[in-house]
């Protein structure tokens, strides 16, 4: 592939594949390939590659899939996945700081501030996602939030050019950071205050009781579905409207925590995306209120038809 040929000649040093599955890096296990993949080998291997990379190239950033929906016609142009090799470091700063790498997951930031003897970042205990993912959705559990924590973060942007921005710059509100989208999130800065150990181990140990017992965390799930409207909790509402337990193809509603989609019979992207679609639309209809996607979805539609959109254009 010419893309890449000329990519490999002008020495990037992360991994550039053509034609990548997608599936096996989501929670899920749904979707179809990437055009190109690249696994960048650090920030200034990201910087130079989107720095030479032809600008009319759409990029799309991926994690480790927790929260996303790869569609069954994969994705056009170029899928950057960061891996823990090049993004996944932790270090302790002077003073209560924390630098992060954005490939880390929120688990092991968690983890890592226990074992310095900072409180403040327990809930991260209970996001399945990356630091990356957190900072992009200002993540939260538990009553904190992502903000709460953030001093700032290091970005690289389309062009290669490399930026640092405060916890202001990010533009923080509930499950949204309006960082201009083209930028790729490659540390953040973060600060918690001492604690005593025990009582950090304790209130992971709560987040993790709470996961285990409210949501089908052993599953193939992608998180939270859907966004809590103001005043409202969206399993509620889904619950309200009768769809828990609710079945598209091999996609389901869960029956344990019903803002959850599962994958339960090799369900299809599409599946997936048209019962959630099916799911808003039900709850409009019931009660009124409007549910807006968590979940990101990505990519192509399949060979088969598209997926309405029954409520409008973010459908």
């Amino acid at each position: 592939m010419a893309l890449i040929d000329s990519l490999e000649r002008d020495g990037i040093r992360g991994r550039i594949s053509a034609g990548a599955e997608i599936a096996p890096f989501t929670w899920f296990r749904v979707g179809g390939p990437a055009e190109v993949l690249f696994q960048p080998a650090d920030a200034g291997d990201l910087a130079e590659f989107l720095h030479r990379l032809n600008p009319e190239i759409p990029v799309t950033v991926i994690g480790v899939g927790s929260n996303l929906l790869v569609r069954d016609g994969g994705i056009a142009g170029v899928v950057v996945r960061l891996t823990a090799r090049g993004f996944g470091q932790t270090v302790r700063e002077s003073g209560n700081r924390i630098v992060a790498g954005t490939a880390l997951p929120d688990k092991r930031l968690a983890a890592f501030a226990r074992d310095e003897g900072l409180g403040g970042f327990a809930f991260f205990h209970g996001i399945p996602g990356t630091v990356g993912g957190a900072l992009r959705m200002n993540a939260g559990a538990n009553g904190v939030e992502t903000r709460d924590r953030l001093v700032e973060a290091h970005a690289v942007d389309r062009a290669g050019r490399r930026h640092v921005l405060t916890n202001a710059d990010m533009g923080f509100t509930y499950r949204h950071s309006a960082a201009p989208e083209d930028l790729i999130f490659t540390a953040g800065v973060f600060e918690g205050e001492p604690a005593e150990i025990d009582r950090i181990q304790a209130e992971m140990d709560a987040v993790e009781a709470h996961r285990e017992a409210a949501q089908p965390i052993r599953d193939k799930t992608g998180g939270s579905t859907f966004t809590n409207p103001p005043g409202e909790k969206a399993w509620q509402l889904i619950d309200s409207a009768g769809c828990r337990g609710l079945r598209v193809g091999g996609a389901m509603v869960s029956e344990k925590h019903c803002n959850f989609l599962i994958n339960v019979e090799n369900a299809t992207a599409h599946d997936l995306e048209l019962l959630g679609e099916t799911v808003r639309a039900r709850v409009l209809e019931a009660t009124g209120a409007r549910l807006e996607w968590e979940i990101r979805r990505v990519g192509r539609f399949g060979t088969g038809a598209p997926v309405a959109p029954f409520l409008g254009r973010d459908g």
